[in-house]
Formats: C-alpha cells, sequence, structure tokens
C-alpha cells in the first residue's frame, strides 16, 4: 500500500533511500553500496534515472551525472511526489530474535508506523539489538514499498521507564496494549473510542508480558487494553494484526468499519 500513488508511473526506476537534501539542481552523492547496486547489478549508464527520497522533501526523479564503479553522483531534476505526513503512529515492542525481528520492522514500516520504541521486558528474548540492521530492513521495505516516511527508531529503554515517563514523553498520547490474557472479544468498538487521537501500540514479547508487567500496563489511565481474538499469535504477527486493526479503524488507511 503506498502513501504516494503517483510514484506508480516510476515503477522501473529504481529507487534509494539518501541521507541528504534533495532540490532541484542538487548533487547526491551515492555509497559505494548504492553505487555498486547501480552500476554492477543493474548497468546503469550516464543520464539513467533513479528515484531518490530522505524522508523529509518527497520524491525526487534524478539522472546519473557521474559514474564509475566506485562512485555515482546523481543530478535532482524534479520532485515527482510531495512529502506526506503519515498517521502519528509509535510502535513499542520487545526485541525478538534475529528473524522475527526482521519481518516485524519491515512489516510495521510498511503499515504506516511512524516511530518505533524497542523495549526491555521480564521475557525479552534479543538483549542484543542491532540497531543498524533494523535500519537496513526499514529503508529497504520504503524502497520497495514506495513509502515516503521513513520510521524512527528510538533508542532501547525498559518497560518501567516506559510507563513511568509516558505522560512527560507523549502527552494525551492513548497507548494500545495488545493483552494476549484478555478475554476474546472484538477490538473494534474500543479503538473507535480514541478516533482523532495520537495513538501509541504496545506488543509484548514471546511468552507475552509477565503478570506483574500486565498487572502495571493495566493500571494506567492512558492505557486502552484490545484483544486479538481467540487465538494465540506469535509477537510479530500480533504486531501485523493490531497495527492492521489500528490503521482501518482510526489510522489512515479508507475506513471499512464506519
Amino acid at each position: 500500500m503506498s502513501n504516494a500513488p503517483n510514484l506508480r508511473i516510476h515503477k522501473k526506476i529504481p529507487r534509494l533511500f539518501v541521507d541528504a537534501p534533495l532540490f532541484v539542481g542538487e548533487n547526491i552523492a551515492l555509497d559505494m553500496a548504492q553505487s555498486n547496486y547501480l552500476a554492477n547489478v543493474l548497468r546503469k549508464k550516464i543520464a539513467d534515472e533513479v528515484i531518490l527520497f530522505n524522508g523529509v522533501d518527497g520524491a525526487w526523479r534524478c539522472a546519473i551525472g557521474e559514474l564509475s564503479r566506485k562512485k555515482i553522483i546523481l543530478n535532482c531534476v524534479e520532485q515527482i511526489a510531495a512529502q506526506v505526513q503519515s498517521f502519528d503512529l509509535w510502535y513499542g515492542f520487545a526485541p525478538l530474535k534475529t528473524g522475527r525481528l526482521d519481518y516485524m520492522v519491515q512489516k510495521a514500516t510498511e503499515m504506516g508506523v511512524r516511530s518505533m520504541q524497542p523495549i526491555v521486558t521480564e521475557y525479552t528474548q534479543n538483549r542484543r539489538l542491532k540497531t543498524e540492521r533494523m535500519k537496513a530492513n526499514i529503508i529497504e521495505a520504503a524502497e520497495q514499498c514506495e513509502i515516503l516516511n521513513v520510521p524512527e527508531i528510538q533508542p532501547e529503554i525498559s518497560l518501567e521507564e516506559v510507563l513511568n515517563n509516558w505522560k512527560q514523553a507523549h502527552g494525551k498520547r492513548i497507548l494500545v496494549f495488545a493483552d494476549e490474557a484478555a478475554a476474546a472479544s472484538s477490538p473494534l468498538e474500543t479503538l473507535k473510542t480514541s478516533k482523532g487521537k495520537a495513538i501509541g501500540l504496545l506488543v509484548g514479547p514471546e511468552g507475552g508480558f509477565s503478570p506483574n508487567e500486565r498487572q502495571k500496563i493495566l493500571q494506567q489511565d492512558f492505557c486502552v487494553p484490545i484483544s486479538l481474538g481467540p487465538r494465540i499469535l506469535r509477537a510479530d504477527t500480533a504486531a501485523v494484526a493490531a497495527i492492521a486493526l489500528i490503521q482501518s479503524t482510526i489510522g489512515d488507511w479508507p475506513s471499512i468499519v464506519n
């Protein structure tokens, strides 16, 4: 699902993320990996087109101005899509094992999460979070799915810190809690009561939150617990299900329930 439908006319043009300002006439030097990809994998030549985005300035049609095996410089020609702000969805999660974490980060990016917050819980499996790997997965998903808003990765913190500092850090943002211990019920009516508000989503690790953690979460007046149905879901599946529910009910997807 794209937040920039007019990019579809450029589907055959390579699309790359760059950490640099984009404007007419600007020259962008690609890093070695990107240069190698265009020159040696795609066999691009001088004047061939590439689409660049940086998460701030929209999408730009660029042309290759200089090319070698190790270095490519692109010239910004025109903006083909303006930057559009995504739905303000904060996503807090307990880091998973590598393969499942890769999947979860990619899907959260594709589904419109704006900010990701790794959270250490009692049952957290992955205590050695590889932030650069997470960033690479986010960028890959954004490049492949025509996404202009690239989610931020916040510094890893404990669940206790999240709860204790929630109002100071997030103001009136509501925290939707995927409660695996809740009785099975439809979350739709519960979610619709938070329409128009800034939203956070909290999903636990494999094995869920400890009884003490769950009790503390449910005691918070900013927390809105929801059930994800009658089946036990793995943490990465629960994340996809919960984000889809939020986006379709109160987020930036066309509503199917109102």
